[in-house]
C-alpha cells in the first residue's frame, strides 16, 4: 500500500519500525479525561492494534500496531473521544487535522492538590482551543504552583501557578507559622518585624505556603490567577537548556497572546529547509536575536499592572 508519510503524519498517525503498521496519537489536553473514555481505546488496541496502549510523555495514548489501510476506520472510531474532549477539528470522523503543536501537559492541579494554584486543567484546554490545530512543533505545559511537577522549564511555553499573597492583619496571632514554613519549604520571602510578617515582593514566589499553614487564615490566596511564564526549555540531541522566566505575575489572556504572536512570530522567520520544517523556536530566537523575539511576542499584550518583564534573557546549558 502507497502511503504519503507526510499525510500520515499530519493526521496524527505515526510511522513505526514494523512494515505496513502505525500507531494512532490520542490527544488528552491537560492529560485529564473521563474513564469511559477509556474503554474505547481499549477497543480499538485490541481489534485493530497489537493490544497494547503506550502511555506517553506529553500525556497522551499512543496505540501502535495499526495496518495503514485502518487508518480511516481508526479516525472514525476516535470521534467520540475528539469530540468528547473538544478538540478543535475539520471533520466529523476523519480524526486529527494536525500533529505539530504537541499535547499540552498539566499537572493534576488544584482539582485535587493543595498546593496548586489555579484548575491547570481548564487552563490547557482553553490554550488547545487557541492553538490546536497546528503544523507548527510547539511544547507547552502547566503547573499548578512553582514545585513544578510537570517539568515545565523543560517545554517552549511552561506556565508555573502563583498566588498574590493577602494578609489580614487584624487575624494575625504572631505565631510565626508563615516564616517558618516559608524559610523551610520556600524561598524566605517572610520576615518577621516587631512580631509582625513583612513579605518581600520582589523574592516571593507565590506559591502560597503562607496561606496554606497560617491557622487564623491571616494569610489567604488572591482572588485573581496570577503565573511565571518561563520559555524556550528543551531537550533533545543539540544544546538541552532549561527554560528561564520571560514575565512573572502574567495573566492567562497575555499568555494566551503570547503564545499566539509566537506562532506569528515563526511563520516569519524558520528555516525553510529545517529537516521536516520543525525548526526549535529557540533556535530561531538565537538566530534572530531576543530583542526581535520581544518585539513579537508582547505585540498588542495587554500586561497587569503587577507583571514584571525579563528585559533580556540568557539561556545556559550543554552545547555541543
Amino acid at each position: 500500500m502507497d502511503i504519503v508519510t507526510k499525510k500520515l503524519k499530519k493526521n496524527a498517525f505515526r510511522v513505526t519500525k514494523v512494515r505496513g503498521k502505525t500507531a494512532s496519537r490520542i490527544r488528552v489536553p491537560g492529560g485529564h479525561l473521563d474513564a469511559k473514555y477509556l474503554g474505547l481505546i481499549q477497543e480499538i488496541a485490541e481489534k485493530h492494534g497489537n493490544g497494547t496502549v503506550h502511555l506517553t510523555g506529553r500525556q497522551g495514548f499512543e496505540v501502535p500496531g495499526i495496518p495503514y489501510e485502518k487508518m480511516p476506520e481508526i479516525n472514525k472510531l476516535l470521534e467520540p473521544v475528539i469530540a468528547g474532549l473538544d478538540i478543535n477539528h475539520n471533520e466529523a470522523g476523519a480524526g486529527y487535522p494536525s500533529s505539530g503543536t504537541r499535547n499540552i501537559v498539566a499537572c493534576i492541579g488544584n482539582r485535587v492538590c493543595p498546593y496548586a494554584c489555579y484548575d491547570t486543567t481548564a487552563f490547557a484546554k482553553r490554550i488547545e482551543k487557541a492553538v490546536f490545530p497546528n503544523d507548527l512543533h510547539f511544547k507547552i505545559a502547566l503547573t499548578g504552583c512553582p514545585n513544578d511537577c510537570a517539568k515545565v522549564r523543560m517545554h517552549d511555553f511552561g506556565i508555573i501557578g502563583m498566588t498574590h499573597p493577602q494578609f489580614e492583619a487584624e487575624r494575625c496571632v504572631t505565631c510565626g507559622a508563615c516564616v517558618r514554613y516559608c524559610k523551610k519549604k520556600s524561598v524566605e520571602a517572610l520576615v518577621q518585624i516587631n512580631y509582625r510578617p513583612q513579605r518581600n515582593h520582589e523574592k516571593c514566589i507565590g506559591c502560597g505556603e503562607c496561606a496554606l499553614n497560617c491557622p487564623m487564615s491571616a494569610w489567604t490566596r488572591s482572588r485573581e490567577s496570577y503565573y511565571r511564564l518561563v520559555i524556550m526549555g528543551r531537550t533533545g540531541k543539540r544544546n538541552p537548556r532549561m527554560a528561564e522566566d520571560f514575565v512573572k505575575w502574567i495573566d492567562e489572556a497575555s499568555i494566551i497572546k503570547i503564545i499566539l504572536n509566537t506562532y506569528d512570530y515563526v511563520k516569519e522567520y524558520i528555516d525553510p529547509s529545517a529537516p521536516g520544517g520543525k525548526e526549535h523556536i529557540g533556535y530561531i530566537i538565537d538566530r534572530t536575536g531576543f530583542e526581535e523575539y520581544k518585539k513579537w511576542a508582547l505585540k498588542d499584550v495587554k500586561l497587569p499592572a503587577i507583571a514584571e518583564v525579563t528585559h533580556q534573557v540568557y539561556w545556559g546549558g550543554k552545547r555541543y
